[in-house]
């Protein structure tokens, strides 16, 4: 593995609490600390307000330096709304955004969905109709199956259509097989589909929170791990030390084996991602350096 090749990226989310934002300068250098290509910011607090989203983006930017991209989502949004937060985004400085369909209402399904703009490709064409190539466009890639699709087809369907539009990259969503992603990426290339699809990884360090996630957007926890989570749920750091170990072997095995990178999903706490990036062997660059 050649880490001076291989892109590395975090996720954030914005801070909910007074709390969290004064703690947000602080969990952001210590991520920028090892120099990842970029940071993103999920779309507002549960996925419902985009002036968290700059915010965030803002003050990561002026803490780290570092390029940061906002997750911008269609569903329930218009054209001049989503046109707007572009300029605004442009006239920031932005050069990269996570283009997403964003949640349905709980009793909808994708025929149903609201807004002037219904699916994750008709947002990518949308932004390259109107922005050309300003910005790099990163979309979602589902290894195991959008919880929503019909079936793998229509789901696979669904991820061409974003590439054909004009995505740049992509993001999976997280898994913990690493045969999902092989599989995913023999599927893209009996496609034609060649942009890079960067390994979703999540740190294992809450049993229920883990739980919760997974039912929720249904990533698949093999039976092996969960039973040795739920052995471990009221032993933290047994279970974070079991976990450390499971997603470090899953890391190495993706770029042992080609993936272009990882992107982490870090839920704003530093220290789970950097004592993986630790475990894992990653480059630690000397401060002012």
């Amino acid at each position: 593995m050649n880490a001076s090749s291989i892109h590395f990226s975090f996720e954030l989310f914005p801070p909910r609490t007074p709390v969290g934002w004064d703690k947000l300068p602080a969990l952001a250098s210590a991520l920028a600390a090892v120099q990842p290509a970029f940071f993103s910011v999920t779309y507002g607090a549960g996925g419902s307000d985009q002036n968290g989203t700059y915010d965030t983006l803002i003050r990561v930017v002026e803490q780290t330096g570092i390029e940061t991209a906002p997750h911008l989502t269609c569903i329930g949004s218009t054209r001049a709304k989503i046109g707007a937060l572009l300029d605004r985004y442009k006239a920031a400085g932005v050069t990269r955004i996570v283009a997403l369909r964003g949640d349905l209402p709980a009793t909808a399904v994708s025929s149903e969905a609201p807004g002037e703009l219904r699916y994750a490709s008709e947002l990518v064409a949308f932004i390259r109709q109107t922005h050309g190539d300003h910005f790099a466009l990163e979309v979602a890639a589902y290894p195991e199956m959008h919880p929503q699709a019909a079936n793998p087809d229509a789901d696979f369907d669904a991820f061409r259509r974003k590439v054909d539009a004009g995505a740049s990259g992509a993001v999976t969503q997280y898994f913990y097989a690493a045969e999902a992603y092989f599989d995913f990426m023999e599927r893209c290339a009996r496609a034609g589909i060649t942009i890079p699809v960067v390994p979703g990884i999540m740190p294992i360090t809450n049993h229920a929170q883990l739980m919760r996630f997974s039912a929720a957007c249904g990533a698949d926890i093999p039976r092996w791990i969960r039973l040795r989570l739920e052995q471990y749920q009221d032993d933290k750091q047994a279970l974070q030390d079991f976990g450390l170990e499971v997603v470090t072997r899953l890391c190495r095995t993706l770029l042992d084996n080609g993936a272009p990178g990882l992107h982490f999903y870090t839920l704003n706490q530093a220290e789970p991602t950097l004592r993986l990036w630790r475990h894992l062997g990653l480059p630690m660059p000397i401060p002012g350096s």
